[in-house]
């Protein structure tokens, strides 16, 4: 089973290694990921140099199939999450040496 790295981890890694008070730790995280979720919200791309992109896609209605009775159905408009991870964090998660400075 593999662990999940949640918002209390990270704001105990701050507190850790930046020094914050385990409060203003919190505080931080709980801030930049309120405004990351804003700036998406507002249909913004939200892009972390060396890590990767995340941005908003409207997905248009469309009509889909139930897999157990074949019937069409419609699925509504909405709007989906994407995260493309940069060059950088692809050669991390696969073990190999990160090249180059950019995305």
């Amino acid at each position: 089973m593999t662990k999940t790295l949640t918002r209390a981890d990270l704001s105990e890694a701050v507190h850790r290694k930046v020094g914050l008070s385990r409060t203003e730790s919190a505080d931080l995280v709980k801030t930049v990921l309120d405004l990351m979720s804003d700036a998406l919200v507002d249909g913004q791309q939200v892009k972390l140099s060396s890590f990767g992109t995340f941005d908003v896609r409207d997905k248009r209605q469309r009509i889909g199939r139930n897999p157990k009775t074949g019937e069409e159905v419609p699925i509504t408009p909405r709007r989906v999450l994407v995260f493309r991870p940069s060059q950088i964090m692809k050669a991390i998660v696969n073990g190999e040496a990160p090249s180059g400075g950019g995305d």
